[in-house]
């Protein structure tokens, strides 16, 4: 992969059909190779999306206050919203393709960005995305701070990773996220203890991503022009 066209879609929270819609046509053209491999960030919205795999006691028992979209990636329900930093890579996988390689692609590139805030993430056996291991001195248990669900589709992949920076985690209160209910959810502020924005770390997620994607170079276009036009 030598070229990768980074698209930020604006400041405002995305509503969850127009940035799934435009992912569907970006898949499109990446497929008929009409347009590079494209990484589309931005922040949803407040919405639940429920991948295949969600079952019947995963989806929140009440009015969530959001939407809960069924989607076509992998994985089971999990919530997008403001103060977080949502990642679609549209990128065209070498062959043999190898979807859990990819997958630790999306992991390590979140795993280098929280490293320089000075936190030690990890990989769970069994489980996607990337952790922080359980403080009992502090009273933490295991908790997610990034989630992580695709789809590839003729060579292409969809979806991505989603990092809590400065969101709300009583969201998550309503589902049981990513169908575990033996571990928490955080951020990064939580963490830290101090405002982190989507826009400090989005730059850093560019770059960590960019490396393991094996990217010689990268470039960045306008996003609210490729959403304006996906809405037209």
């Amino acid at each position: 992969m030598s070229d990768l066209v980074y698209a930020w879609l604006g400041d405002g929270p995305v509503p969850y059909h127009e940035g799934w819609d435009l992912q569907k046509r970006l898949h499109e053209r990446r497929v008929a190779d009409e347009v590079a491999d494209t990484v589309l960030l931005l922040e949803h919205e407040p919405v639940y999306t429920a991948g295949k795999r969600t079952g019947r006691w995963d989806r929140p028992t009440s009015d969530p206050g959001a939407p809960v979209v069924d989607i076509d990636r992998g994985g089971k329900i999990t919530w997008h919203g403001p103060g977080q930093l949502t990642v679609y890579p549209i990128v065209k996988l070498a062959d043999p393709i190898d979807v859990i390689a990819y997958v630790r692609m999306l992991e390590e590139a979140i795993l280098r960005t929280i490293a320089e805030y000075g936190l030690t993430g990890k990989r769970v056996e069994g489980r996607t995305g990337v952790w922080l291991d359980a403080d009992p001195e502090r009273g933490l248990i295991e908790r997610k701070v990034a989630a992580i669900g695709c789809r590839i589709a003729r060579g292409v992949g969809m979806h991505g990773l989603a990092l809590n920076c400065d969101n709300d985690l009583t969201w998550y209160d309503r589902i049981v996220p990513c169908g575990i209910s033996d571990a928490g959810v955080t951020t990064l502020s939580a963490e830290l203890g101090r405002p982190v924005t989507v826009a400090d770390v989005r730059p850093r997620v560019e770059r960590h991503l960019a490396d393991v994607l094996g990217a010689t170079e990268y470039s960045h276009t306008d996003g609210t022009a490729l959403l304006a036009g996906a809405a037209a």
